[in-house]
């Protein structure tokens, strides 16, 4: 992934976009050619040495029988928006601008595990439910299920776990562009007033640069021990 320096997030950064993704593209490469499949992930920092991403999927699916070819890949995305130049208000000085969109991303590399275990997938199944079942008023719980039902919607379903070697991570956020721009950006995003614009003017905000050209991101620490590497020097849009 091309990831130049302004763009590139922190640690805790891209901890956090792991932790509260909801479904991201699990891929393959088998000797069929390449496997994909959208899946929603848990992320479980305390497994292994980096951590690991585990789902599952339907039993029906042949990416879990297909011995894969070197590492499998996870991308996962979080907000992402059109940005018109028409929100910057350098724009009235010079007219050097064109669109671009922002977006959030992380490209997480790892060995992918196979689980045909009904404990283990049903312990999958009770953490994922558990945590999008979370702000519901009345949540829904898998113990609401029969047990002979829940037998056998297990059996129908197979445990995944991408047991995560690197990340390669992207937020690109108008990062690049001066802060009186940066603002035009937040507030022409939030005007359209769709969802998925109002969390990418909330990413934009969070990460404006500092007065030294540092992203100011909340919740900023040291290195965790995630691997994720960097960007360079270069200076891009997409």
């Amino acid at each position: 992934m091309y990831v130049p320096r302004h763009f590139a997030p922190t640690d805790e950064s891209v901890r956090q976009l792991l932790d509260r993704h909801g479904a991201a593209d699990l891929i393959t490469v088998t000797e069929d050619g390449l496997q994909a499949t959208l899946l929603p992930f848990v992320h479980d920092p305390g497994a292994g040495e980096h951590g690991s991403l585990i789902g599952h999927m339907a039993r029906n699916n042949d990416q879990w029988r297909l011995p894969t070819e070197g590492p499998a890949l996870v991308i996962v995305r979080g907000p992402d928006a059109y940005v018109t130049p028409t929100w910057y208000p350098s724009k009235a000085d010079h007219h050097r601008h064109v669109p671009t969109w922002n977006y959030i991303t992380a490209h997480v590399h790892g060995e992918l595990l196979v689980h045909d275990d009904p404990a283990w997938v049903e312990d999958q199944v009770r953490r994922l439910t558990d945590r999008h079942e979370a702000g519901a008023v009345t949540p829904w719980s898998v113990d609401d299920a029969p047990a002979d039902y829940l037998r056998g919607q297990l059996r129908a379903i197979v445990g995944v776990e991408l047991s995560i070697t690197r990340v390669e991570a992207k937020f690109k956020l108008s990062q690049n562009r001066a802060q009186t721009d940066i603002t035009g950006v937040v507030q022409g995003l939030r005007s359209r007033g769709r969802g998925e614009d109002h969390a990418m003017a909330d990413a934009v905000d969070a990460h404006r640069p500092d007065d030294g050209g540092r992203p100011r991101r909340r919740g900023d620490i040291a290195d965790d021990g995630l691997p994720v590497r960097g960007g360079d020097s270069h200076r891009g849009n997409v």
